[in-house]
């Protein structure tokens, strides 16, 4: 299964925030959206960095209340790992899992397209091992 076939079930809407935005709207977006990272872009399309529920928790533990006013760059993570449209499920599951990310962008000619959870990963097997279960039993059902 590819990346596009998840993107085309759950849909590629994405949130996004701005680097300057703070990080009290940053939470709010969160909270809206009922997810636990967005995409921080400039213009939407635009990958500046990713901020997570954890990078909230990890600042406001040291900066105290005064970090909702700052913006989003101060806590935002730069290094993004992204994938592309025709990535491989099962890739993208080693990658999540070595690296400890839980959201992926997925990327298609430098233009933000999506953006992938873990557990749109996880759903994704569960779903092909749901499938094969019911060939196997089909297929029993059948034999003479």
């Amino acid at each position: 299964m590819r990346i596009s076939d998840i993107l085309r079930r759950k849909g590629t809407a994405v949130a996004t925030v701005r680097p300057d935005d703070t990080v009290g709207a940053l939470l709010a977006v969160l909270a809206e959206h009922n997810i636990g990272a967005v995409v921080v872009s400039p213009d939407g399309t635009a990958i500046a960095g990713i901020a997570s529920e954890r990078d909230v928790v990890r600042h406001l533990h040291r900066a105290g209340p005064g970090l909702l006013d700052r913006p989003v760059a101060e806590i935002m993570t730069e290094r993004v790992r992204t994938c592309g449209p025709d990535a491989q499920v099962d890739g993208l599951r080693r990658t999540m899992t070595e690296h400890r990310v839980r959201h992926l962008p997925v990327v298609d000619e430098d233009r933000l397209i999506g953006i992938v959870s873990i557990g749109d990963v996880v759903k994704s097997a569960i779903d092909a091992l749901e499938s094969e279960r019911e060939h196997l039993v089909d297929y029993i059902q059948r034999a003479p």
